[in-house]
Formats: structure tokens, sequence, C-alpha cells
């Protein structure tokens, strides 16, 4: 599994990545976590407003620094787990 946090490198970005981080861990799943900062690829996958949580290329949520149990929530209610 693939999780991508899509933003510039800000505050915000820093936050919604370290919850990716603990819900991972909290879930003992295997997944790769990366930042995509580059401003036109972030605009290709149609997100205007950062940050954003993509898993395997689905971008699940914008705008939006979610805590490690929404990750959770979402990674546990769709069939990507």
């Amino acid at each position: 599994m693939k999780i991508e946090i899509l933003g510039p490198g800000c505050r915000d970005s820093d936050n919604l990545c370290r919850s990716a981080h603990w819900a991972v861990r909290k879930m003992g799943i295997e997944a790769e976590i990366v930042r995509v900062e580059n401003a036109r690829e972030i605009i290709r996958r149609g997100v205007l407003m950062t940050p954003a949580l993509a898993i395997d290329e689905r971008v699940v949520s914008v705008g939006r620094v979610l805590q490690p149990a929404d990750i959770q929530a979402i990674l546990e209610s769709s069939t990507l787990v």
C-alpha cells in the first residue's frame, strides 16, 4: 500500500504525515508513506487545497489535517486493507 501526503511541506502537511505514520504503526500494516510536494503533480491529481491524503493513488481527503484515528477509520472502512 502506498500512502501519499500531498502538500507544499507546510505545518499542516507535516502533521498529516505524522498522523499517517501513527495510524499505520497502530494498525500494524505495511505501507509506504511518501510526500508529494510538487505543485504541478498535486494539481494534476485534481487537488486544489492542501494537505491531501491519497491511498494507492486515490485521493481520500482534501484540505484537512486528519487525526490518526480518522486515517485508521478510512483504512478500515475501505477495501484498501
